[in-house]
């Protein structure tokens, strides 16, 4: 799937452009839309209950969505969003692998720079983005046992709730950064790293002196249209 993906996008990029290539572009002075789509490569970065930096590995996830630019001076838009993504990461440890998956409905909040650079138009944009915590699972695989957790939202684990889910804190936010090209007929493809600023483990009753801090890091490659 990943080499159909990036096989995908070179094609956008090297081929659809010599087809529908336009002479001339002018600056929007109106509201647009776009649709966007892509991969994302998450982690869970922070420290464990002990205070130890944590060893997780990069995961591959997804995210989806929609977009506006608002103009309020030449070449600058201010670009709100809204994306469902899937964010976790994976840890290998004692021949057991841990695979934590965890869906969010996003809203980026991006400042835009937009110059015009051929037919079409450079991205470059930044911004902070929240983020409230839909769904997930946790995966543990070791030997021939397998075991899935369904992701249930709390801030505090009490002594008395289950112990058939894991737990995490529903908010997220953090910063975004990004670049990317716009060709003239509207289809981009941009690059973006994220940020997260809060913890989204929670915290737990009956234990004392925890350490644990998980926050979401990542980067994503996103393809769209712009109309």
């Amino acid at each position: 799937m990943k080499t159909k993906l990036f096989a995908f996008v070179i094609i956008i990029i090297l081929i659809v452009p010599q087809v529908f290539a336009q002479s001339k572009v002018k600056g929007d002075t109106k509201i647009g839309f776009g649709l966007l789509g892509g991969v994302n490569l998450q982690n869970l970065n922070g420290k464990d209950f002990w205070g130890e930096k944590l060893d997780n590995k990069l995961k591959f996830g997804f995210h989806g969505g929609l977009n506006a630019n608002i103009p309020f001076a030449p070449d600058f838009y201010f670009q709100p969003g809204l994306l469902f993504t899937i964010k976790g990461a994976k840890a290998d440890e004692a021949a057991i692998t841990t695979t934590v998956n965890l869906d969010y409905l996003e809203m980026p909040l991006n400042l835009l720079y937009r110059p015009q650079l051929g037919d079409g138009h450079i991205l470059l944009g930044f911004g902070p983005y929240v983020a409230y915590g839909i769904g997930g699972k946790v995966k543990t695989e070791g030997g021939s046992i397998t075991s899935n957790l369904d992701v249930k939202f709390q801030n505090i684990v009490k002594q008395s709730d289950s112990g058939d889910f894991a737990y995490y804190r529903a908010f997220d936010a953090g910063a975004n950064i990004f670049f990317g090209y716009e060709f003239y007929y509207g289809i981009f493809c941009k690059l973006n790293a994220q940020l997260g600023m809060l913890k989204v483990n929670p915290e737990y009753e009956l234990l004392s002196n925890d350490k644990t801090s998980y926050k979401n890091t990542g980067f994503g490659l996103s393809v769209g249209y712009k109309f």
